[in-house]
């Protein structure tokens, strides 16, 4: 038979003694490292993995409160465009009254005109048709009245008219 496969009890415990030697050799020096290594990078990626759920819900709260300000910014908007509407449409109100106030006021200042100019083309024609009526009657009379004599047949003939004249 072969040697080498026959049982030797010496090559069984000098391979089981450099067996346990090289274990403890590489739990030494090989796997604490390894150990720690892993252990290490396990820590930073549960640190990793709690940053990033972290930051996930803090863009979550950030996402409710941009939502928030964009739904207080448009009823703010809303507000301010009611009140621009409103106050455009009391402003333009306003102007409209003012508008008509003037144009009243321009037709009675104008209606005053109007009574004063015909008043006084009235008084005019009077004096005119007094003046004619004066100096018919007096070529009619063929005498020549004296400026007293006109002035007073003037104030006269002006009291019929106004007893006369429907109030």
């Amino acid at each position: 038979m072969n040697t080498l496969v026959q049982p030797d009890p010496g090559l069984y415990i000098w391979t089981i003694a450099t067996f346990l030697l090289l274990v403890a050799l590489l739990a030494k020096f090989a796997w604490r490292p390894l150990l720690d290594a892993l252990e290490r990078r396990q820590e930073s990626i549960r640190k990793s993995l709690d940053d990033a759920q972290k930051a996930r819900q803090e863009l979550e709260r950030l996402g409710v409160e941009s939502q928030r300000i964009l739904a207080a910014a448009r009823t703010e908007a809303e507000q301010i465009l009611s009140s621009t509407r409103s106050d455009a449409n009391r402003f333009r109100e306003e102007l409209k009254q003012k508008a008509q106030s003037e144009a009243a006021g321009i037709v009675k200042n104008a209606e005053r005109q109007i009574e004063l100019e015909t008043a006084r083309a009235l008084q005019q024609i009077r004096t005119e048709a007094v003046d004619l009526s004066v100096a018919l009657a007096s070529k009619l009379l063929e005498r020549n009245l004296s400026k007293a004599d006109n002035e007073r047949l003037i104030e006269e003939t002006f009291k019929q008219i106004e007893e006369r004249r429907p109030s």
